[in-house]
């Protein structure tokens, strides 16, 4: 393999065209008027394994958007590895506050600007190609197996269906996802843990119908303002949710544990200046690294009702509803939580407004082990590209699909991410540095190796 970054600098400007391809694709799962876009994503995807090598490939229908398969199987007595990923992406709102548009991608200061870019369109393609360029050299030294789906962004709700209906095709010894971060260019990282979440939504309804806010208020509730109040009772002064039993589960780190954590490189002051902001916040008793990694959170993640055109209009709207998520530590349940969320919000609510709870989706937490043979493959294949050990981490984010794999197929997973927490995923002006990406597909070969190798 001593030739694998002479191939990559050969090929990176196809390799950049073709994912700049893929990204002008909106395959946005959560919005049905991109059906048509996901689907298309789902047949590119399965075109460029074919177009890789890879045997077997199919786009599998689930009740949902499909997942696509592929396969490349050199010798049964050789280890085999699923490669994760997914090809939707999260919706691009608000679409006013991107520099360029979203899906039509530019490059700039070494960066690829798009919605999807690091999540995960850039991230999983990086194996697609790695195995392409190992293919074409002869030089796979394991066997592979692909399972790229189309409805991560929206919970995974028919993966695990499609999981369990299909363990022999899935039958794998480890699964290697790139859907998460680095700490920096010049600092590697592997992921350790992720948080789960519970993802919900509230209305609240007031009168029958919108009013005349001269004529009726302040003699009917306006459930803006009331839903206002509840969410502002989840949270204390203290940064605590304050969700009866939200806390009864959670496995509290011992010092040693907190140290640990906090021991990684992290600059409070660069963290402020980047989002432009003169304090951070949280529960109190934790560091930011805490608060963002071990710590379970409850956030507003939209707010919305009455008139909000532009100019004036004075009304009591007749309703208002928020979105919500809790991430999750181990040892949560996300269901648990969802329910005790339900009951919490119901009992603060005043009987001059009625409320609905929807349950979206969710993920339950999970921890994957430093000392096992593959994080030790991917310790050393990291070590080799970046030329020094990676710094083990624990992750906010979630990725509902890990805790599953394992219960369902027995297997671990190794979080061997390329992305940076910079890179704006889920936000306006998502991007992806062209080095992530290159420095992805050089690393992903050692992995395989060195995991073979054992």
């Amino acid at each position: 393999m001593d030739n694998i970054q002479k191939l990559i600098h050969q090929n990176q400007d196809r390799y950049i065209n073709e994912l700049i391809e893929l990204l002008k694709i909106p395959s946005v799962s959560a919005e049905p008027k991109y059906k048509e876009d996901v689907l298309k994503a789902a047949e590119f995807v399965s075109e460029k394994l074919v177009a890789a090598g890879l045997d077997a490939v199919e786009i599998c229908s689930t009740k949902g958007f499909p997942v696509v398969y592929a396969e490349k199987i050199i010798d049964s007595q050789l280890p085999t590895v699923l490669i994760y990923g997914h090809y939707d992406v999260q919706p691009a709102d608000p679409i006013e506050l991107w520099t360029s548009p979203p899906f039509e991608p530019v490059i700039k200061d070494g960066k690829i600007y798009a919605r999807g870019s690091a999540d995960d369109k850039g991230q999983f393609y990086m194996h697609v190609k790695a195995v392409e360029l190992l293919l074409a050299e002869n030089l796979l030294p394991c066997n592979v197996k692909f399972m790229i789906e189309g409805e991560e962004e929206v919970g995974s709700e028919h993966l695990g269906d499609f999981v369990r209906e299909n363990k022999a095709k899935l039958s794998c010894d480890v699964i290697l996802v790139s859907d998460t971060a680095i700490i920096a260019n010049d600092i590697p990282s592997i992921t350790v843990g992720l948080r789960g979440l519970s993802y919900m939504e509230v209305e609240v309804t007031g009168p029958n119908r919108d009013l005349h806010s001269g004529v009726y208020g302040g003699a009917v509730a306006n459930p803006i303002n009331t839903l206002c109040k509840m969410i502002a009772q989840l949270i204390d002064d203290n940064g605590h949710v304050t969700i009866d039993g939200f806390y009864d589960d959670v496995i509290n780190l011992s010092e040693a544990e907190r140290q640990a954590i906090n021991s990684i490189p992290f600059s409070e002051e660069e963290y402020r200046k980047e989002l432009n902001i003169s304090t951070t916040q949280g529960e109190k008793g934790y560091t930011t690294i805490e608060r963002t990694s071990t710590r379970p959170t409850l956030d507003v993640n939209g707010i919305w009702g009455g008139y909000i055109g532009e100019g004036a209009k004075t009304v009591l709207p007749s309703k208002a509803f928020a979105k919500i998520s809790m991430r999750l530590v181990p040892n949560q349940q996300s269901e648990k939580i969802s329910q005790l969320f339900e009951k919490h919000f119901r009992a603060i609510a005043p009987e001059s407004v009625k409320v609905k709870v929807t349950y979206h989706h969710g993920g339950e937490p999970v921890v994957v082990p430093s000392d096992s043979k593959e994080y030790a493959a991917a310790e050393r294949a990291m070590e080799k590209t970046f030329g020094k050990k990676p710094v083990p981490q624990r992750g906010g984010g979630s990725i509902p699909i890990v805790a599953l794999f394992e219960e369902e197929l027995g297997v671990k997973t190794v979080l061997m991410g390329f992305g940076l927490d910079t890179d704006d995923i889920h936000s306006p002006n998502e991007h992806y540095g062209i080095f992530n990406f290159l420095k992805g597909i050089e690393t992903i070969p050692y992995f395989l190796k060195y995991y073979t190798e054992g």
